[in-house]
């Protein structure tokens, strides 16, 4: 079965829009389309301008399109929800002027639990009021987009507040399919100590948009043994290109094949920004890996 690949430009060390070691935009869409693919994420808020003439004008040089936007933030801390619903609200606005109908919605990564990435009996659980504002945070983000004609997905991550199979249960339940779908990413199921591809079934019902990753197992224990944080992980490498790590790619393709997965896939390898003189080898090699496998 073929699908549409896009990539992201967390491939590129791309995780905030502040961060001075982020390679320019218009490098990461160029080497997007060098590698082959034909879609891209938005990115973080910010990274891409948000003026919907300059990313369209962008975009039709490029011969790319904007498969979703990400709002990727501190969703259960009271004192940040006014400016999440801001940012939401205009990425929200510029993405329906741009004609991208997803926006992935993800609690960022934080001190507490990017340490317990990876350990699901030893990470920390938010209390019952900090839970109930992350949940009307997502409800408020949805109701948002859906205004503009865009469906939310909800993005489980390592080192975030919506990580383990616990938590994607209890988000379910408490967010019905009405309200948001789900996004799924191979390489953070195989990071919570979930399988992917069964993961990927289970969940069918409410799968609305997947994102593939590959864990380097190695050093994968090595970021859990040390507790060095998630984003030091990715920095020493823990993220791979496709076929190069531990998720089973080809039981990966016998599930979408048997829940009858449509949508978009984005290809995903989260770096140091200072090492993306990487990431157009390595995108290569991931969208070569999945025309091998069939995927394309």
């Amino acid at each position: 079965m073929s699908y549409s690949i896009a990539c992201a430009p967390c491939c590129w060390g791309v995780e905030s829009s502040d961060n001075p070691h982020n390679p320019n935009w218009m490098t990461v869409l160029s080497e997007a389309r060098l590698g082959g693919f034909t879609g891209t994420e938005l990115g973080p808020y910010g990274f891409l301008p948000l003026d919907a003439d300059t990313v369209n004008t962008a975009l039709y040089i490029k011969e790319l399109e904007i498969c979703a936007g990400t709002i990727f933030e501190p969703l259960s801390e009271p004192g940040s929800y006014e400016d999440i619903i801001s940012k939401t609200k205009r990425l929200c606005g510029l993405l329906q002027k741009i004609g991208c109908e997803k926006l992935v919605v993800i609690d960022c990564v934080n001190d507490i639990r990017s340490r317990y990435a990876g350990m699901p009996e030893q990470a920390p659980r938010l209390d019952d009021a900090r839970w109930q504002q992350m949940m009307s945070t997502i409800r408020d983000i949805a109701e948002i987009a859906k205004r503009h004609e865009i469906r939310a997905v909800v993005h489980p991550h390592a080192g975030g507040y919506i990580e383990y199979r616990d938590e994607i249960d209890r988000m379910l339940g408490d967010l019905p399919a009405e309200e948001v779908g789900l996004c799924l990413d191979t390489g953070h199921l195989y990071y919570a100590t979930m399988d992917p591809a069964k993961s990927l079934v289970e969940y069918a019902d409410r799968l609305e948009y997947v994102h593939f990753k590959d864990v380097n197992q190695q050093r994968l224990q090595h970021a859990i043994d040390k507790q060095v944080g998630f984003w030091q992980a990715c920095a020493d490498g823990v993220m791979c290109p496709l076929g190069e790590g531990a998720v089973d790619y080809n039981e990966v393709a016998e599930a979408l094949e048997s829940i009858g997965y449509h949508g978009w896939i984005t290809i995903e390898q989260e770096r140091d920004p200072r090492h993306s003189d990487t990431t157009l080898p390595d995108i290569k090699k991931s969208r070569q890996f999945l025309v091998e496998k069939g995927f394309i």
